[in-house]
């Protein structure tokens, strides 16, 4: 098994000491969050989506990209992606992300996808998600770096047949999908091996989080229903399953951690990502 790690979730090392725990944990790859920190939150404890001290800056030059070339390299671990938070549409932002890939070496960008909140008709985002996507699939093949489009809620995407719908028309060779059953917790859940064979060679990479549902009593006493971020062994998401169906259509692909449980700390959380994986592939 190939492992990586999302730096988004290991918000408290520097790019050094990230590559150094991945290491010692067993892990072969690193997907590095491309995101600047807000300036507010420079002072702020480390968090996920803030101050994340294992970010690229979009707006640093190639001198600040390749310090976390080298510091992957230092520790003999693949640079794997660059992944952003891109906007559909959002052309030169996307060429900035495959220059910076390029110069990492990494294989792969996540692209931007319309997110759906129900304000915009689904068909409407579709045909504005393959217009952008037929522009993305050719700056992947001028920079050899596919693009993927994840699983992910609150987009047009969430669940395999969705993604598959929005990729299906592009080259597999150059447009991908990052299938992420964590993400499909909140929404978008299929039966995995259903999901898996429908994707077929546009299947990419595979994250690895989880999250449980907690109950609430909404205002007119009803009982809701909303999904939280669990520990890996702990969630809704069935990862002996997972692993099982993901073997039967023959995946050799990397693994993806990015725990947003908060349980563990970030190097206790990446050694125990890879010694439960082992113990599920069994």
């Amino acid at each position: 098994m190939k492992f990586s790690v999302f730096t988004v979730s290991v918000p408290d090392l520097t790019p050094e000491e990230l590559a150094a725990a991945a290491k010692e944990a067993g892990i072969h790859g690193i997907e590095w969050r491309f995101k600047g920190i807000p300036p507010e939150a420079k002072h702020e404890q480390p968090s996920f989506w803030k101050h994340n001290r294992c970010s690229m800056d979009p707006e640093g030059g190639q001198e600040d990209w390749l310090r976390f070339k080298r510091a992957a390299e230092e520790q003999q671990i693949q640079s794997l992606a660059v992944v952003p938070y891109l906007k559909c549409g959002d052309i030169e932002s996307t060429r900035k992300v495959m220059q910076a890939a390029k110069l990492l070496g990494a294989s792969f960008i996540r692209a931007g996808v319309p997110g759906y909140d129900r304000s915009t008709n689904y068909n409407t985002l579709f045909e504005q998600g393959v217009a952008y996507l037929a522009q993305v699939e050719e700056l992947a093949a001028e920079y050899g770096v596919k693009a993927l489009v994840e699983t992910h809620q609150k987009t047009i995407a969430p669940s395999a047949s969705l993604a598959h719908r929005l990729v299906s028309r592009f080259d597999s060779k150059h447009i991908g999908v990052l299938y992420d059953p964590g993400n499909m917790v909140h929404e978008g859940y299929e039966n995995y091996r259903m999901g898996l064979e429908l994707l077929g060679p546009y299947l990419a990479h595979v994250h690895v989080k989880n999250a449980w549902l907690v109950s609430e009593q909404a205002a007119d006493g009803r009982t809701e229903w909303r999904p939280e971020w669990a520990p890996l062994a702990e969630g809704v998401a069935s990862w002996p399953q997972v692993l099982a169906d993901l073997k039967a259509v023959g995946y050799e692909g990397y693994f993806g951690v990015e725990d947003f449980s908060g349980v563990l700390g970030s190097k206790d959380m990446l050694q125990s990502f890879v010694r439960l994986m082992k113990e599920w592939a069994r």
